[in-house]
């Protein structure tokens, strides 16, 4: 049985992930903040005993990262999905930034995936292909050209280059590290009038996943599967 691990399981995509991967008898080791909140997560565990466990981590937290990872080190890790991410606040404009929900989005959607990846190696290179799947944006995309936003994009823009990074240099221990743009999907950040539905963006997200390839190491998709300009 493969195993993944995704954090931000709790609602919106990761939560349609943590459904299709337990779905497809998957190992999951869905992770949020606060389980003892998670309703929706926790159900699902209940339907799939077994094969899903939920576990608390706080992404930016060097301790609760340490102890996860401690009390799954004898566990293999055949994916690991990055998607616990924030919009960084109301406040990014030319006349009107917070600095400080600045930071914290570098914290939570750049810096965070590596910290994890690294907590996570032991297991990941247990597995015979390890992969690594992170969510990011085609706003953090510098081939495509809009405003405002600053602190989101720029957090997107960064990760994209950690995790291209990251391929280059984990591809001779065959690791297959790749980013995706989930589309404009209807969640809490997203908002009501985005285009695809969080299980419309997991359905395609999960086909592509799970079947990544030794060719797709290092490349940006787009949630259908398509390739993503840089």
């Amino acid at each position: 049985m493969p195993s993944v691990l995704i954090t931000g399981a709790n609602r919106g995509i990761g939560l349609e992930l943590v459904r299709l991967f337990a779905q497809n008898a998957w190992r999951v080791f869905a992770c949020c903040r606060a389980p003892e909140k998670a309703a929706d997560l926790q159900q699902l565990a209940a339907d799939f005993k077994g094969n899903m466990t939920v576990h608390s981590l706080e992404v930016t937290d060097s301790l609760s990262i340490d102890a996860l990872a401690q009390s799954l080190k004898e566990e293999t890790l055949d994916l690991l999905v990055n998607n616990a991410g924030i919009m960084g606040g109301e406040r990014q404009g030319v006349q009107e930034m917070d600095f400080g929900a600045w930071e914290e989005t570098f914290r939570v959607n750049t810096i965070a995936p590596f910290r994890i990846f690294q907590g996570f190696l032991p297991n990941l290179k247990r597995s015979s292909a390890p992969k690594v799947a992170t969510i990011s944006s085609q706003m953090g995309s510098l081939s495509r050209e809009s405003a405002g936003a600053y602190a989101y994009r720029s957090s997107k823009a960064a990760v994209n280059k950690v995790m291209q990074t990251l391929a280059c240099e984990m591809a001779m221990e065959n690791f297959i590290i790749t980013l995706f743009h989930p589309g404009w999907v209807k969640t809490d950040m997203g908002g009501a009038h985005a285009d695809i539905t969080a299980s419309e963006s997991a359905a395609g997200l999960y086909e592509k996943m799970s079947n990544l390839e030794p060719g797709d190491n290092g490349k940006f998709f787009i949630w259908n599967g398509e390739e993503h300009p840089w």
